[in-house]
């Protein structure tokens, strides 16, 4: 059988169109990965065709490759599908195949799945249900010859049994792993136990270069519980600095720029690195969604350390216009 694996997004390698290929590869088949959604002029038939996407603004293009291939099955959380790998290839098959991806060094995976958590504007409760343990750092890691370099995926890492994040922090200590946590941890529900383990493991960002711990502020009412986890975090070793806190903005109607100022201000002046993750809110407001376009750039780039953003020019990269100077108190101009 020939099989086309499509992954419509996601920088990362895209781990159920991994097991898949591993799956058909074991099975004789012929696979081929591509990340292209339209029908090449040249491109031959498939026997079966698959399309994962992640993120919901992948819609356009998942709608092109669904006119390209009618027939494909789809899944993932950028989807309205209900279809799993599992029902393909059985719930006991966990083999995943990283020949498609060459050039990427780290096993990626994930320790644990679910969330303590049911955020409204996350979709991870509803997917993947509560917090529970899944795979040990052995079974993630592709063994002797490869770097060791983990990307775990993990939703809530500390979500996991106490025994479990610890021996999974001792495979990654004892074993002289870098860890990257991207998905980020829960640091308001994070405990001294948990900040003294983590800090003793070599926890990097994405690209493995620099020293980084993920998380998130997204409500300003949790402020207090928020520090109150940052001051955890640095008595055990962590400073500010190797912390990324991303801050959802636009999702909350009653959010006004006072509000999201309160929470910039405050990580910025803790020494905490802040990334802004704008909802979309195109369909009801999309003056606001521009702005906090503009906004989000502004600090992800971190010109915020150097130009005020009433100075900031947004259209030099982009074709959006630039910040204008106003007095209105839903944009407030910072000096």
């Amino acid at each position: 059988m020939r099989v086309r694996l499509t992954q419509l997004d996601g920088s990362l390698p895209n781990l159920a169109l991994m097991k898949l290929a591993a799956w058909h590869r074991e099975s004789g088949d012929e696979v081929v990965f591509t990340r292209q959604a339209e029908r090449d002029l040249f491109e031959g038939d498939y026997e079966r065709v698959y399309g994962s996407a992640i993120f919901r603004f992948t819609a356009p293009k998942l709608a092109r490759f669904l006119a390209a291939w009618p027939g494909a099955i789809v899944g993932g959380t950028g989807t309205d599908s209900t279809a799993t790998v599992e029902q393909i290839t059985g719930e006991g098959f966990d083999r995943h195949d990283y020949s498609s991806h060459p050039t990427f060094e780290p096993s990626i995976g994930f320790t644990q799945r679910g969330c303590r958590l049911s955020c409204k504007f996350c979709v991870v409760p509803a997917k993947e249900g509560k917090a529970r343990s899944t795979s040990t750092i052995a079974q993630i890691w592709r063994g002797p010859g490869h770097a060791r370099k983990l990307h775990l995926l993990d939703n809530d890492f500390f979500g996991q049994p106490e025994v479990e994040w610890r021996a999974r922090l001792a495979e990654i200590r004892d074993g002289g792993f870098r860890v990257c946590l991207n998905q980020g941890i829960n640091v308001r529900q994070i405990t001294p136990e948990a900040a003294e383990a983590l800090a003793s493991v070599e926890y990097r960002d994405d690209a493995f270069r620099e020293r980084r711990i993920y998380t998130a502020w997204d409500n300003l009412k949790d402020e207090e519980v928020f520090f109150r986890g940052m001051d955890l975090l640095q008595e055990a070793g962590i400073p500010p600095k190797h912390v990324r806190a991303y801050m959802l903005v636009g999702y909350d109607k009653n959010e006004t720029w006072e509000r999201i100022w309160r929470r910039f201000d405050r990580m910025v002046e803790r020494g905490i690195e802040p990334f802004p993750m704008v909802f979309d809110c195109r369909a009801t407001d999309a003056d606001r969604y521009r702005r906090l376009k503009q906004f989000q750039r502004w600090v992800v780039t971190g010109l915020y350390r150097a130009v005020p953003f009433r100075d900031y020019d947004a259209s030099y990269k982009s074709r959006l216009s630039p910040v204008q100077p106003t007095d209105s108190p839903e944009f407030p101009v910072r000096m």
